[in-house]
């Protein structure tokens, strides 16, 4: 652990608010694997930065490429890819941006050690329960990773060989196998006006 270090002081979030002229806040997507979590989290992405706010994506699969390119899947290193990302997005929500997290998060500890993380900063998480039935995730199954579990070729896969725990109180709950991507992402949009973040 970290010792010897202090926090440096700088504009505050009110200041920053007022500067940037937006609100910052973790907007969460958790889901099974092929929920339709990054496809939405892009669209999102997409509507508010042509509508002018800040807005950043942070995904599952990019994340690995790089900060967290020294993690497995085991349950350890996914409590640990959560932990970094819940620390990453909580800087950008406290710089006034609107982080977008698309990350499957099955632990339901995990996701609240996150909002806890950020409710200590006095910054709002949003989370969003990306919600389709097994079978048809399974079915659209766009990187063959359904298969290959059920193959035995994947060991510990979310909805398969290990748990997905669901949210019980998100504050979105949205239905990709009712909806489209377009209704899906103007729904959160709806939200952040509603809770006057945009």
């Amino acid at each position: 652990m970290a010792t010897n270090i202090t926090w440096h002081p700088n504009l505050s979030y009110e200041e920053r608010k007022e500067l940037r002229k937006q609100s910052g806040c973790t907007i969460w997507l958790t889901g099974l694997s092929a929920s339709g979590k990054s496809t939405i989290a892009c669209a999102l992405e997409q509507l508010l930065l042509k509508k002018n706010f800040s807005a950043y994506r942070l995904d599952g699969d990019n994340i690995r490429f790089g900060l967290n390119k020294d993690l497995g899947f085991s349950e350890k290193d996914r409590n640990e890819n959560i932990r970094r990302i819940s620390e990453v997005s909580k800087l950008f929500a406290d710089s006034c941006t609107i982080a977008i997290t698309s990350f499957i998060s099955p632990y339901k500890s995990d996701r609240e050690k996150a909002r806890e993380l950020h409710k200590e900063g006095n910054l709002k998480f949003i989370e969003v329960f990306v919600d389709v039935p097994l079978a048809v995730a399974e079915q659209r199954d766009p990187k063959g990773l359904y298969k290959k579990a059920r193959e035995g070729i994947i060991k510990g896969f979310t909805g398969i060989s290990a748990p997905y725990e669901a949210p019980e109180a998100p504050e979105l709950h949205v239905h990709t196998d009712k909806q489209s991507v377009e209704e899906c992402a103007q729904q959160i949009y709806d939200y952040l006006l509603k809770e006057n973040i945009v």
